[in-house]
């Protein structure tokens, strides 16, 4: 299953983060924001319980978050996406899934994770900023769903129908949440129309 957040605000903020001419600083800011409402459209049906408050006028009823919430940032271009998620869930735990793809056999490769042990029984986010060919998404389910995972979300802020159907072939219980799905990869794997090198435009290592 995924879900396109086409809120206006949302797209608003895409076609600036898209822009060749939008600096590190904006695009880390963006990226923020974006990420924001996303999480928000992903925690719609997150486990609640009644709780009751009391105000200065009187006791309300109200409703608390009552699961774990797991934030697993792909290394290295998901720890930009990481503020706009702890900013909206500050009680948030974070996990790490650093993957790199072998240049021979072009499959993910794990070369550091670290996961609380909370994902046995919360809600675990997997967040990347491009969901281009599947892979290190589908990398990243494998290696929680071992840890004993069995509530995953993925948000990305841009993704693809080739993306999409890999992760939803592998992982059909896995809902992903993303701001758009572009028409393509092409020959080098990038998301057409995209916004290039998510790592790179995050930390300011490109040329």
């Amino acid at each position: 299953m995924h879900v396109l957040v086409d809120h206006p605000c949302v797209q608003h903020k895409l076609a600036i983060i898209r822009n060749v001419e939008t600096g590190h600083k904006r695009f880390r800011e963006l990226a923020t924001e974006i990420t924001q409402f996303l999480c928000y459209e992903a925690l719609k049906s997150v486990k609640v319980k009644e709780v009751e408050v009391q105000t200065p006028v009187d006791v309300a009823k109200c409703k608390k978050i009552d699961t774990d919430i797991v934030v697993v940032p792909i290394l290295r271009a998901g720890v930009g996406m990481l503020d706009g998620i702890l900013a909206l869930v500050p009680t948030a735990r974070v996990g790490f899934v650093g993957l790199y793809r072998d240049e021979e056999t072009a499959m993910p490769v794990s070369y550091y994770e670290r996961f609380p042990p909370q994902v046995e029984s919360g809600t675990c986010i997997i967040i990347d900023p491009m969901l281009a060919t599947g892979g290190s998404t589908n990398a990243a389910i494998d290696r929680l769903k071992d840890a004993g995972a069995d509530s995953i979300v993925v948000i990305c802020i841009v993704t693809c129908p080739e993306g999409l159907a890999a992760v939803q072939v592998e992982h059909p219980d896995v809902a992903i949440y993303t701001a758009a799905i572009d028409d393509h990869l092409n020959e080098k794997k990038y998301i057409v129309p995209g916004l290039g090198d998510a790592g790179d435009r995050l930390y300011g290592t490109s040329h």
